[in-house]
């Protein structure tokens, strides 16, 4: 007869819940399956607003992208949206040879490169200065005034740039103020980039504060309390607490603003230029408008439009390992 480690003497008996939890643990753990099933069960309602969002970007971004084959095709206006013969790498071999595009090519980064100097750091400093006010009346004020210029309309901040800087606009009248002879701006080409850069950052210093200010709210008080019974001051604050705290957020604001490097304001370049400020105001958008729209070279618009697609890519992605290799901090 068998005898159980219940009933052998010296051995202690096994009590029927210590039992089950022994074999539990020797029991390795299944997963779920099908978790995206049930996550879509469970929370089908929150999946149901992304539809819309998602059709407008597959019809709207991801279909046109097929019509990028006509930069190797030769398109005529009645025939295939896909072209009607392959020409190979011939449109792109044109516009790079073509002295004017270099031209329009330097133009673009002389300007992205000055909005990204000037209007990336400004909503910075301006959320940091709404930070320190204590007048939260004052503070309402400040950011009404800042964010106004969002939500006026391209065309009426065109229409103000363009009479102010006028011959008998208020810069020149402040400019005889002074004894001073009045400068026709929008004719001479080495305005434009001041008129230009100073615009950007007056209409989009309020806005891009937003972000800067919601981030900052997440930082812990207790930290600045800490700072001040260690004596800093707050510079020393600002310096060691706040700018670390909002860093993630302006490392992917960096990242998205020099993946569009060469994306410049097409519509208010468009309003503000004429035929004297070309040499300074035109840029790759306005030149496809032209070349492409105007002129009706649609493949030629195209193999430009690609090659400025494949440049603002390689920033992106070069800026987002820079980030997380130095900062630790990317988009993905």
């Amino acid at each position: 007869m068998a005898v159980t480690g219940a009933d052998a003497p010296g051995v202690a008996p096994i009590e029927p819940r210590a039992a089950a939890l022994a074999i539990e643990r020797q029991t390795p753990v299944q997963p779920p399956k099908n978790t995206w099933r049930r996550a879509v069960r469970r929370d089908w309602r929150l999946y149901t607003l992304v539809l819309l969002p998602l059709l407008f970007l597959l019809v709207f971004r991801y279909l046109p992208m097929a019509t990028n084959i006509i930069a190797f095709r030769r398109f005529r206006p009645g025939g295939s949206i896909f072209g009607d013969e392959w020409v190979g790498l011939r449109y792109i071999e044109l516009f790079l040879n073509d002295p004017v595009f270099w031209e329009v090519f330097q133009n673009t980064l002389i300007l992205g490169a000055l909005g990204l100097v000037f209007t990336f750091p400004m909503p910075i400093v301006l959320a940091l200065l709404l930070n320190e006010l204590r007048s939260a009346r004052f503070k309402r004020f400040v950011q009404t005034v800042s964010y106004l210029p969002h939500f006026m309309s391209i065309v009426i901040i065109a229409g103000m740039i363009l009479q102010i800087t006028s011959v008998q606009g208020t810069v020149n009248q402040v400019i005889e103020a002074f004894g001073g002879e009045a400068i026709p701006f929008m004719r001479q080409a080495e305005w434009f980039p001041a008129i230009y850069v100073s615009s950007e950052v007056w209409a989009t210093v309020g806005w891009g504060s937003i972000l800067y200010l919601a981030a900052l709210t997440t930082i812990d008080e207790n930290l600045y309390e800490a700072a001040r019974m260690d004596g800093a001051n707050r510079w020393r604050q600002t310096w060691h607490i706040t700018l670390p705290g909002i860093r993630p957020t302006m490392i992917t604001l960096l990242i998205l603003n020099i993946g569009t490097f060469l994306a410049v304001g097409f519509e208010k370049i468009l309003l503000l230029q004429n035929p004297l400020l070309y040499p300074t105001a035109d840029v790759i958008s306005t030149y496809l408008y032209r070349v492409g729209i105007l002129s009706s070279n649609f493949s030629y618009a195209t193999a430009i439009g690609l090659f400025e697609a494949v440049i603002g890519l390689t920033l992106i992605l070069s800026a987002n390992a820079i980030s997380r290799r130095t900062v630790g901090t990317s988009l993905w």
